[in-house]
């Protein structure tokens, strides 16, 4: 799986234990309601986001994890992970030389504006 958005939070390695440390990176998509997504960069692979900085876009390949946990009075919990494994820059597409472009739209100012409508005509628009 594969995340697409802009660099938001790159935070600083954690050194959980003694043989595990951590890195978050937190990545906005760009939609129409823009998601913030954490995701966590794990032993070796925390020293990848190191050429990274804050405001690139990027495509961060990801493993969905889940794990059960029972507490001490019985009930079982689930908890989610998103661990990163390989993130690389994308780059604003640019057009190639020679390829063909759409000419730029005119202003609205250079249409004429719509005379033959009725108000009384029944639409079926909401609003």
């Amino acid at each position: 799986m594969e995340v697409l958005g802009r660099v938001k939070v790159i935070n600083p390695v954690q050194q959980v234990s003694a043989s595990f440390k951590k890195r978050e990176l937190v990545v906005t998509t760009e939609e129409q309601y823009p998601q913030h997504i954490l995701i966590e960069f794990t032993q070796d692979k925390t020293d990848l986001l190191n050429n990274y900085n804050i405001g690139e876009q990027v495509k961060v390949s990801i493993n969905l994890r889940g794990r059960e946990w029972v507490n001490p009075q019985g009930e079982t919990k689930y908890f989610n992970s998103i661990q990163g494994w390989r993130i690389e820059k994308v780059q604003a597409e640019t057009p190639a030389a020679g390829a063909p472009q759409m000419p730029p739209m005119p202003p609205a100012a250079a249409f004429e504006p719509a005379t033959n409508f009725n108000e009384e005509e029944h639409d079926d628009l909401p609003f």
